[in-house]
């Protein structure tokens, strides 16, 4: 092949690439839905300042104890779903770089994920799992194309995990923020809040490992399996595997099980996901609580 031959091949393969990443460009753009309201900055407020009773209401109204949602009578009751975009129009007022305490903006940030996600879920609604709308390639992703204005920007899902949630630092974020599956922390039926936040977190990772589902031990063979959660996100929660259950020790449900995984010589491994819908209608028997 002649110079001449190969430049034109690599302005061929150039040109390719050109219009390859602009298809896609354009294919991620038309699937992205938004969710929320842009507001003018002279009305825009602290997170601190964000009322979260309405979002309350719903939690109380349509998830139970165990964390399973009433998807069903949700989606049929058009006026609690346009409460629902109220609330994350609500949201949208919030202005991050205004002064608010930590604990309302972990607060904010915790319930506009799980508020986000239940709002992508009812839209899809019939479904089994968020899995479905989770395409590899092309297409709308909930992950990444379910879009929350706050303030002047919009957050996806991933973005409000990764690069908010999970910065702050405190890996009981992780036992907070559900994605809508069996095998994700209970989505508790209250808002989270700024006063209340820490007793929340608290309260919802002893739940979490009280699930035999994400927890269980054999103080004899010294043997814990777990969430993958903790595979996932290991390094949240300290540099290796011992450290790790020292992390979650203060959180699990008996003295023995806490004496083992504070012993820092237990044998770990990972329990297998359930990616099924937290669907009150299909609940299923071995998701109760021990």
């Amino acid at each position: 092949m002649s110079l001449s031959e190969r430049t034109q091949s690599v302005a061929v393969v150039l040109l390719f690439l050109g219009a390859w990443g602009g298809m896609q460009s354009d294919a991620s753009a038309a699937s992205q839905v938004h969710v929320g309201k842009q507001w003018p900055a002279g009305q825009r407020v602290s997170m601190a300042q964000i009322d979260h009773t309405a979002w309350n209401s719903l939690l109380q109204k349509y998830v139970d104890a165990q964390g399973f949602v009433d998807y069903v009578h949700w989606k049929s009751s058009r006026g609690d779903v346009r409460a629902l975009d109220n609330y994350l129009a609500s949201l949208s007022r919030a202005e991050p770089s205004r002064k608010a305490d930590r604990a309302s903006k972990m607060a904010f940030w915790i319930n506009a994920y799980n508020a986000v996600t239940l709002r992508g879920i009812l839209r899809e609604y019939p479904t089994s799992s968020i899995r479905n709308h989770t395409p590899k390639l092309f297409g709308y992703n909930i992950w990444d194309d379910l879009l929350l204005t706050v303030g002047s920007r919009k957050y996806a899902l991933r973005q409000i995990e990764n690069d908010v949630l999970r910065k702050m630092g405190d890996p009981r974020v992780h036992f907070a923020i559900v994605c809508a599956s069996i095998g994700c922390p209970r989505l508790m039926n209250e808002a989270y809040t700024a006063s209340q936040l820490d007793e929340q977190l608290t309260t919802n990772a002893k739940e979490f490992f009280a699930n035999r589902l994400k927890f269980h031990y054999n103080a004899s063979n010294r043997t814990i399996q777990i969430s993958p959660i903790l595979k996932w996100y290991a390094g949240d929660f300290g540099a290796n595997t011992a450290a790790q259950m020292r992390t979650i020790a203060p959180y699990l449900p008996t003295d023995a099980a806490r004496k083992l995984a504070s012993s820092g010589s237990a044998r770990v491994s990972y329990l297998d996901y359930d990616w099924g819908l937290n669907d009150q209608s299909k609940r299923p028997k071995t998701a109760r609580r021990r």
